[in-house]
């Protein structure tokens, strides 16, 4: 097996693990013996730990930035724009849900640069997305509500869409899509 390969091993049976019992208590040994290997052998594949926390976190925060950026240059409305990144929300969950936990649980763990990488690009995407909230209250696309409750609403519901999503079974993506949408961009009633 090549390194590639057996790095994201680790990286996913890790994932499995942080989400199970939280960063802190995963140690470099229970992924070793979740992959039924010497802890030692991970070591010639990854440097510890921060390193697999690092891959994971940082992989999905630019699989976010770059879900944003493609929102933002579709030139699309406001209101396309909110879709776009509802479902790309949804995309990224159906396909990286374990993942999603580390993230969003473990991302404070991470250090030096790693830590401010992503810190910079979560407040980018953040700032993006109040603006694409703000300039559809501008156009009247959005009712005038205050920007940051729409985005504390939204993203509040997306960043734990993960958890929801495992217990409820595999829901149709499709039905997710289209529900979620009409619900977060038109209410319930």
């Amino acid at each position: 097996m090549n390194t590639a390969t057996r790095k994201e091993e680790i990286v996913a049976v890790a994932s499995s693990l942080f989400k199970e019992k939280g960063y802190n208590a995963v140690s470099m040994r229970d992924i070793a013996q979740e992959m039924g290997i010497k802890a030692a052998s991970l070591y010639n594949h990854i440097s510890g730990k921060q390193e697999i926390l690092s891959t994971l976190i940082l992989y999905l925060a630019r699989k976010f930035t770059s879900g944003m950026q493609a929102v933002i240059d579709s030139g699309g409305t406001p209101l396309d724009k909110i879709k776009e990144v509802i479902e790309m929300h949804i995309d990224i969950t159906v396909n990286h849900s374990e993942a999603l936990a580390a993230l969003n649980n473990d991302w404070m763990h991470l250090e030096n640069e790693d830590l401010s990488n992503f810190v910079r690009m979560r407040e980018d995407y953040e700032d993006n997305f109040r603006k694409i909230i703000k300039q559809g209250i501008e156009e009247g696309d959005l009712k005038p509500r205050h920007p940051e409750v729409i985005l504390f609403s939204i993203l509040s519901t997306l960043r734990t869409l993960y958890l929801w999503y495992q217990k409820r079974g595999k829901l149709d993506v499709n039905v997710l899509k289209k529900d979620m949408v009409a619900v977060l961009l038109e209410g319930i009633v």
